[in-house]
């Protein structure tokens, strides 16, 4: 049975459509179209944008699916770039963001990642933009630990509601440290390139093969437990990119592949957990 995450006081679906580099091509915006309504129709309620992709154009995309669906049944997020996270830049950015996605109000408001503007400033300017309504809750992108030990220090730092950091089997570096801490806040994980990039060329031969064994135990493709593993402990939402409609239900299927323990160990055993603080994997 599929376990859905909690985040900010709602309960989503655990595998969300990530939508970096799409809507850059018009050629292939009638399939990236198709693959989000298909993905929604599957299950997904979680979208991930930025105002940073494409310059807006994936705001601009993601905004003609809303138009599709029910709005209220998506859990939107889109994520302020950091030069524009002054006081007086983060409303006009996300005013901006609101227009190209053609919504009132967003669930979710990120910092892409560390600004030079002090972060007292940020959290302020996500504050008044929350008590104004534009947006439900807010967050952070690609902190490691010491940065959200520092932000939970910060007036309001506590009204942080998440956490996105890249993180995969190849990728398991927040499990040291940040996953713990993040869990002793409460905070969810939202995993982006879950899927390891490069179509797993660069495995090696023992670990491929231990995938491929899982795979056929749930007669999944190995993608399909990649996801499965990165939503094990039921507190991370994986945002995985596809403009394939096929894979795209495919991905939102991984979310019924249940791991068993010994198969939990067996990729232990080939994909090393962390053992000593490394750092943030990024992009």
């Amino acid at each position: 049975m599929v376990q859905n995450v909690k985040i900010n006081g709602r309960e989503v679906f655990p595998i969300g459509i990530g939508t970096w580099n799409i809507g850059n091509n018009k050629l292939d915006q009638d399939r990236e179209v198709e693959a989000m309504l298909k993905g929604i129709a599957a299950g997904a309620q979680v979208i991930d944008t930025a105002e940073m992709y494409g310059n807006g154009r994936s705001e601009q995309l993601v905004g003609h699916v809303l138009k599709q669906v029910n709005r209220e049944d998506i859990y939107l997020i889109s994520k302020v770039l950091p030069e524009n996270a002054s006081k007086k830049r983060l409303a006009q950015s996300l005013e901006r963001s609101l227009e190209r996605l053609d919504v009132p109000y967003l669930d979710m408001y990120l910092l892409h990642w560390k600004s030079t503007v002090p972060l007292e400033e940020t959290i302020d300017a996500l504050e008044q933009v929350k008590n104004d309504g534009k947006i439900r809750a807010w967050g952070v992108s690609n902190f490691d630990t010491i940065d959200l030990q520092h932000m939970m220090t910060l007036p309001n730092g506590k009204n942080c509601q998440t956490n996105q950091v890249k993180y995969n089997l190849i990728d398991r570096g927040i499990e040291y440290d940040l996953l713990p801490y993040m869990q002793t806040q409460q905070l969810p994980l939202i995993a982006y390139s879950p899927m390891i990039k490069g179509n797993l060329k660069g495995l090696l031969s023992s670990q491929s093969k231990v995938l491929e064994t899982i795979a056929l135990n749930h007669q999944a493709s190995i993608s399909q437990i990649l996801l499965s593993w990165s939503i094990r402990n039921q507190q991370t939402i994986a945002i995985p990119k596809s403009s394939n409609p096929k894979h795209m239900i495919d991905n939102i299927k991984a979310a019924d592949i249940q791991l068993t323990e010994t198969e939990l160990q067996q990729i232990d055993k080939y994909f090393k957990k962390p053992m000593k603080k490394q750092s943030l994997a990024l992009w």
